[in-house]
């Protein structure tokens, strides 16, 4: 119980700290837009310690974040070739194999009225499938290593990518594109000076949404056939073995990596949108 006062109080401090600097002019700056979430995470994960060991809650149903560090902390080389298994070569190549294509293919149908109207319906199937259902077809077409799961991630990142592009190159006012017309500019003239960079805002938002879908369709690949290593294939034996320390290590290892993933597009956006409203601050 000593355990669970003391986070508690712990967590009112950094509660009452956050609180202060979100009301305060540092707010505005870099380092208290980088504290804030940094102490409102501190802050989340003292109090599930406190809670885990004042409660008594067993390891086995939920461990205390010391734990899963000390797990992290003595299993880096097996989590790190378990996030180069799923990460670098299933989830990465995916997404950057699904977002070529839907560019290419967004052009396309940019281009071709028939392909707009049926191929963003058969799109909107398709991305309705259950992944569940659709990974072990795909495990059984290209075998059970990173192939397999970087075409379950094409799959999922390709129409979300699609749809936006799509969306994004009809943003451009029609008054605009006469003007280019007027200029006798022609197609990829207008696409390049005009239609893409006024659809960036709607790209880069398909490739956030696309970057965490990644990571979830990579690591759900595995649980239907990989080697004997990769975050899906740990998960679902650990599970089994009720390793939950090691299950939650690969969440952690996982989370990390699809925050960085997230963050690297949100870096590329602004610096290739820094003339967009969204981006002035």
């Amino acid at each position: 119980m000593n355990a669970l006062i003391i986070a508690l109080v712990v967590w009112l401090a950094l509660w009452a700290t956050n609180v202060a600097i979100s009301r305060s002019p540092l707010s505005r700056r870099s380092l208290g837009k980088a504290l804030v979430p940094l102490l409102f995470g501190t802050a989340v994960l003292v109090l599930w310690e406190g809670l885990v060991r004042g409660l008594e809650v067993s390891f086995v149903i939920l461990p205390p974040p010391s734990l899963i560090g000390a797990k992290i902390a003595s299993s880096l080389p097996t989590l790190w070739q378990d996030f180069a298994q799923t990460i670098l070569k299933g989830a990465i190549p995916g997404f950057l194999i699904g977002a070529g294509a839907a560019f290419v293919v967004a052009v396309a149908i940019d281009r071709s009225p028939f392909l707009q109207r049926g191929l963003l319906p058969i799109g909107n199937f398709v991305a309705a499938l259950p992944i569940v259902g659709l990974a072990p077809i795909l495990v059984m077409w290209f075998g059970f290593d990173w192939q397999s799961k970087a075409a379950v991630v094409v799959v999922m990142v390709f129409f979300p990518i699609l749809v936006n592009m799509v969306a994004g190159l009809q943003a451009s006012e029609r008054m605009q594109r006469d003007l280019m017309a007027t200029w006798g500019a022609s197609y990829w003239q207008t696409l390049l000076k005009l239609r893409l960079p006024a659809a960036m805002p709607f790209i880069f938002n398909g490739l956030k949404i696309a970057s965490t879908l990644a990571l979830i369709g990579a690591i759900v690949a595995e649980f239907f056939g990989s080697p004997i290593y990769g975050m899906g294939f740990r998960i679902s034996t650990e599970v089994g073995r009720l390793g939950l320390d090691m299950v939650w290590a690969e969440i952690a290892v996982a989370a990390l990596a699809g925050t960085a993933l997230y963050g690297a597009v949100t870096l590329i956006e602004r610096w290739v949108t820094f003339w967009h409203p969204s981006q002035r601050h």
